[in-house]
C-alpha cells in the first residue's frame, strides 16, 4: 500500500547504536498525539489479549551529517510540517521537563541537533530529507 503522507525520522550519522534507538523512539512519540490520524487501531490476539495501537503507515528512519540535519531542519520549518526534534544536551537530562528546558534555552539557529522526526505529503517530506541517506 503506498500511502499519501510519509513519517520520516533524520538521525546524525556518529551516534552510537544505543543512542539512534533512544533517539527515534523519543522522535516519534510525539507525532502519535500530534497527529492522531496517524495512529491506528488497538491490537487483538486469538486470545483475546489488547495490545496497544502502532502508528499505520511506516516509519522511514535516514541517517546524515550534522550539515544534512540542519538543512532538514530548515525545510521542515518552512514547510510547517508536524516535527519533534532531539539535541544533544538532551543525553544529560533526566525528565521531561529537563528536556523541554534544554530546548528551550537554545536559539533555533543553534539547536545542536542529532534527530528530527516529521510527518506530512509524500513529496514534501521526500524534499525534507533530501541529502540524508535509508539508516542501514
Amino acid at each position: 500500500m503506498r500511502f499519501s503522507t510519509k513519517i520520516a525520522v533524520v538521525l546524525r550519522d556518529d551516534l552510537l547504536t544505543w543512542q539512534r534507538l533512544n533517539v527515534t523512539a523519543f522522535l516519534v512519540s510525539g507525532l502519535g498525539t500530534a497527529v492522531p490520524e496517524v495512529v491506528g487501531q488497538p491490537y487483538l490476539d486469538a486470545d483475546e489479549v489488547a495490545y496497544l495501537p502502532m502508528f499505520r503507515q511506516p516509519v522511514m528512519v535516514f541517517e546524515g551529517g550534522g550539515e544534512v540535519l540542519a538543512a532538514a531542519h530548515g525545510r521542515a520549518l518552512r514547510s510547517a510540517v508536524p516535527m519533534s526534534v532531539f539535541t544533544s544536551d538532551l543525553f544529560a537530562t533526566g525528565h521531561d521537563g529537563a528536556n523541554r528546558e534544554a530546548v528551550r534555552a537554545v536559539r533555533t539557529a543553534d539547536l545542536d541537533l542529532v534527530g528530527l522526526a516529521v510527518h506530512g505529503p509524500r513529496s514534501g517530506v521526500d524534499k525534507i530529507v533530501k541529502g540524508a541517506r535509508m539508516h542501514p
